[in-house]
């Protein structure tokens, strides 16, 4: 409720446009943002003609409304930090901004905002900057409806699409952002909202956090992405209704949790991933009502994993359902719907008579001898399955869904 206040104060100043309107372009007032921005005051709107302007680093430290008509094009040259907000309750919306400066150092940015609240930043596009849209120490920023775009090859020569570090009560909605290292990446930042965007075809990760509590992520696509996403070192994290595709590689997830606790994951659509959810060092988890579907492996649950509960979700099609590390079994599922299960259901109560064991011991074999994926669907490998769900003495008797249900959930 707290966030949805500060939304509802933030959109109430973007609606409210007082002072005198400053044109620039050709044949305006004004034929520079800089000078137009330098005479303006408080509450002014800066109200930019289309075409190209090359005029290094603007410096926006005051209050107003920077507004692009027909798109302006602001471009840094491949030298500058193209647009530094320095002040609070800006709005920038409408530019396409470009190339910026390119330095591991100071990390220039098509858009960045210093220590600033209350700033939107909507409706740009922003193409082959180093950074896209950086915020530092913000509070009760919007950064919405963007278009950031690159063309980085290796994570070493290119920056984040949305960067936030140490702040609070943003709002990331309804961006499209590719090319980058990470898609969207957050360190330190608190009881924020990332909704409806997508973030696809980057370098490593399409959403990276660390160290963020109290955030929710709902109705993103992530796809495509270098290693999938990473939520890691935090607690208390809603992911809901999300959708993670077809990131693959040796190292790649749909999503990977890391030391992660007092978490919801529920809804969300976990389709053509090497692995749909790997779990390390995570405690009291719920895994609900979400859809595996086509993955290497449905979940990678570590033995460091303990108290998640895994329920009422559909696995359907994976090569591997479940896998682990270890023997130590401090995890639960319940009611869930195995496409191999093989089980009956006398009573016709949708769920199975005969528990299922999730965990095969081929993918047990498999976690400790990579190379011994090669007698994938081997005669000796089918043979050795049925012979453990018959007679199990590798994989642990409480690696077990009791109530597995016959028919897949409509989710």
């Amino acid at each position: 409720m707290k966030q949805f206040l500060h939304i509802l104060v933030l959109c109430s100043f973007l609606n409210k446009i007082e002072g005198k309107q400053l044109l620039v372009g050709p044949g305006k007032h004004y034929a520079s943002i800089k000078t137009a921005i330098s005479e303006s005051v408080a509450n002014d709107s800066v109200i930019v003609s289309g075409g190209i302007y090359k005029e290094g680093n603007i410096i926006v430290d005051k209050s107003i409304f920077l507004i692009g008509k027909d798109f302006p094009i602001l471009d840094g040259q491949y030298k500058f930090e193209i647009l530094s907000i320095k002040a609070s309750y800006v709005v920038v919306r409408g530019f396409r901004i470009r190339h910026s400066g390119y330095a591991t150092l100071n990390d220039p940015c098509g858009i960045k905002v210093y220590d600033s609240h209350h700033v939107s930043i909507s409706n740009n596009y922003l193409e082959d900057n180093f950074f896209g849209i950086y915020l530092q120490f913000c509070k009760k920023c919007i950064v919405k409806n963007n278009q950031l775009s690159s063309h980085g090859t290796e994570e070493q020569r290119i920056g984040n699409g949305i960067h936030c570090w140490k702040s609070d009560s943003l709002q990331i909605t309804g961006n499209v952002v590719s090319g980058h290292r990470d898609g969207i990446y957050f360190e330190f930042v608190t009881n924020s909202v990332i909704w409806r965007n997508i973030s696809f075809n980057n370098v490593r990760y399409g959403l990276h956090f660390m160290f963020s509590n109290n955030d929710s992520y709902i109705s993103n696509v992530f796809k495509g992405n270098g290693a999938g996403v990473a939520v890691m070192f935090t607690h208390k994290v809603k992911m809901i209704n999300n959708t993670f595709s077809e990131n693959w590689g040796d190292a790649a997830y749909g999503l990977m949790l890391k030391e992660i606790s007092d978490s919801y994951i529920i809804g969300n659509n976990f389709s053509k991933n090497t692995t749909g959810i790997f779990m390390e060092g995570t405690s009291r988890i719920k895994v609900e009502s979400n859809k595996f579907d086509a993955n290497g492996w449905g979940m990678k649950i570590q033995a460091s994993c303990m108290d998640n509960e895994i329920v009422r979700n559909n696995f359907v099609g994976n090569t591997f359902d479940i896998s682990t590390n270890g023997s130590l079994v401090l995890n639960t599922f319940n009611s869930n719907y195995w496409d191999k299960y093989e089980g009956y259901d006398l009573n016709r109560d949708n769920v199975g008579d005969v528990p299922y064991h999730p965990l095969s011991i081929f993918s047990v074999i498999v976690e400790l001898n990579p190379p011994a994926m090669l007698l994938f669907r081997s005669f000796m490998v089918s043979l050795l399955d049925k012979s453990e769900k018959i007679i199990p003495s590798l994989t642990p008797d409480n690696f077990i869904d009791n109530t597995p249900l016959m028919h897949s959930l409509k989710l």
